[in-house]
């Protein structure tokens, strides 16, 4: 969907005349605004989808998305940054179906932008505070519900990464991706952000360092089967330090230099979910997947939360109040009026 604006006024003296190819280096000033890595990726990935949708751009991934940012055409982005476009944006994206985080942290990323180009008197200051006070729309309708798959599921679909490869490389690679998230409770973004040198050995364990929110970095114990894959892996890489620890492969099989990006993260698990015949599964439903299954089996929710790389176990308990629980309440009541 484009919803295309007209272009600005040029009788409009409060801003400057625009060069036709100026651009607008985003991904410099923004890191003097959002330190952490994670909402950098974030906000980067918004704005190419407000381009896509608002300036009518084709949208862009891995090294293309982040060539973008660095040079956002002005002559594309200009005209729809205005309050009126941002909520019809945000209202298009509600329904849609886009969450309440993702709706919160959409409408963050375009404000951001305003502000940033505001200070460098690409728009004026009544644009940029108008677009702050534009509201996300409310989420609850037509929202997806979160999952949470069973352990058998979870090893469906592991099986199922794998079937959906094309070559050996793939194959290991999804098995990579596929055992971190199932075991180890990544979030997608700290995935694509994990680097071979985040891997080392702590008291005579395998751990790895997860850089994860907030610029928080945590040990987490890394469990057999993903160092297996990893040991596998590494015959197709070159783990340089530094270097990232799941990458990009091209049709014909060759392993790129560079790591994938969340969008390919994304696409893998649904992928393997589709092919498991679970439906539509998201990284962040294993996650939750993990907490949940570790709290059935009777685990303390001091372990559960230093896996989640929560804050506090208080933040543990609210994120576990939130998964499907089991409400079989109806059900007793049959059995006891012996309906059932």
């Amino acid at each position: 969907m484009s919803f295309l604006l007209q272009p600005v006024d040029p009788r409009d003296n409060r801003l400057p005349a625009l060069p036709p190819d100026a651009t607008f280096d985003f991904a410099a000033v923004l890191a003097g605004r959002a330190s952490s890595p994670h909402t950098q990726r974030a906000y980067a990935r918004w704005v190419d989808r407000y381009l896509e949708d608002v300036g009518g751009l084709d949208g862009t991934t891995g090294p293309e998305r982040m060539h973008r940012m660095r040079t956002l055409p002005l002559a594309a982005l200009l005209p729809g940054m205005s309050p009126s476009a941002l909520r019809a944006w945000l209202g298009w994206l509600a329904e849609e179906g886009q969450g309440k985080q993702g709706l919160t942290q959409a409408r963050a990323a375009i404000v951001t932008l305003a502000q940033l180009l505001s200070e460098a008197g690409w728009i004026d200051d009544y644009t940029s505070a108008a677009m702050g006070n534009v509201r996300a729309p409310a989420a609850e309708d037509g929202q997806r519900p979160g999952r949470w798959l069973s352990v058998d599921q979870l090893r469906q679909l592991m099986a199922a990464a794998e079937a959906i490869a094309n070559t050996d490389a793939q194959r290991i690679r999804n098995r990579v991706v596929i055992s971190m998230l199932c075991t180890m409770a990544l979030r997608r973004e700290e995935l694509a952000d994990a680097r071979w040198s985040d891997l080392s050995t702590q008291n005579g364990r395998p751990v790895m360092l997860v850089h994860g929110k907030g610029s928080k970095a945590v040990y987490v114990d890394v469990p057999g089967v993903v160092m297996e894959a990893l040991q596998r892996w590494v015959l197709y890489v070159s783990p340089r330090k530094g270097s990232p620890l799941v990458r990009r492969i091209w049709r014909g099989g060759h392993v790129a230099d560079y790591g994938v990006s969340t969008d390919a993260l994304w696409r893998i698990v649904n992928a393997a979910a589709a092919e498991a015949g679970l439906g539509l599964v998201s990284p962040h439903d294993l996650r939750r997947s993990v907490a949940g299954a570790l709290q059935v089996s009777g685990v303390p929710i001091d372990t559960i939360s230093r896996l989640l790389r929560h804050s506090n176990v208080a933040v543990t308990e609210r994120y576990l109040s939130k998964l499907p629980q089991h409400n079989e309440g109806a059900m007793l009541m049959a059995d006891l009026l012996g309906l059932d």
